[in-house]
C-alpha cells in the first residue's frame, strides 16, 4: 500500500511539473502575441501621426490621433483577436481611464523606471481577473519621444493647443519630457 501511495505521489508531482511547463508556454506564447499586437498598434498609430504631421503639421495630427486611433485599435484588435487599447496616468481622453488592474501596472512602472530601470523596456503580462473573468492582460510602457513633446509636452505651440483645448477638454496629458512614462499599450486575451 505505502508503494501504492508513493507511486501515486510521484506521478502527481511529474504531472503538477508538467501542467507548470505547459502554463510557462502559455504565458510566452500569449506574451509574443501581444507585445506583436501592441507593436503593430504603435507602427500604425505612428505612421498616420507622421503622415499627418507632413500634410498639415501638429494641428493636423492632434485631430488624426484624435479619430484615428480608435480606429486602429478597433483594427488591430479585430485581426488579433484581442483587445488593443492605451491608457495613462494622465489622460487626454476620459474613456482611456485604466482599470485597477492597469493603474497598479502603470504605478509599478513608474517605480521601476524611478529605480532606474529603462521606460522603453517596461512591460508585464500575466493571468487577471477583468468583468469576472480570467483573462491573459498584458501592458507596454509608452516613453515619453521627441515626436510626442509637440502635443504632450511643456512647451505647446498656441494653434496645437488651441486644438487640443477644442477637442479635449479635459486633457491631462500635458507637461511631459523626453523619456517620461507617457503611457501604455494595454491589450487583453481571452483564454
Amino acid at each position: 500500500m505505502m508503494r501504492r501511495v508513493g507511486w501515486l505521489m510521484a506521478v502527481a508531482l511529474v504531472a503538477a511539473s508538467m501542467g507548470s511547463a505547459v502554463a510557462e508556454d502559455d504565458v510566452k506564447q500569449r506574451m509574443e502575441a501581444a507585445r506583436a499586437a501592441a507593436a503593430d498598434f504603435q507602427k500604425a498609430l505612428s505612421g498616420e501621426l507622421q503622415k499627418a504631421i507632413a500634410a498639415g503639421g501638429l494641428v493636423n495630427a492632434v485631430g488624426v490621433c484624435n479619430t484615428a486611433a480608435p480606429a486602429i485599435a478597433a483594427r488591430i484588435s479585430a485581426e488579433w483577436k484581442m483587445t488593443v487599447a492605451r491608457t495613462s496616468l494622465k489622460l487626454r481622453q476620459p474613456r482611456d481611464r485604466p482599470d485597477a488592474w492597469e493603474l497598479a501596472q502603470l504605478q509599478s512602472f513608474e517605480q521601476r523606471k524611478a529605480a532606474g530601470e529603462n521606460a522603453a523596456a517596461l512591460e508585464v503580462g500575466e493571468y487577471a481577473e477583468k468583468d469576472g473573468r480570467r483573462v491573459f492582460r498584458y501592458m507596454k510602457a509608452i516613453p515619453t519621444g521627441e515626436m510626442c513633446l509637440g502635443c504632450h509636452g511643456t512647451s505647446i505651440v498656441p494653434a496645437v493647443a488651441a486644438k487640443l483645448k477644442t477637442l479635449y477638454p479635459e486633457d491631462a496629458a500635458t507637461g511631459f519630457k523626453i523619456g517620461d512614462l507617457r503611457g501604455a499599450f494595454t491589450v487583453t486575451q481571452m483564454p
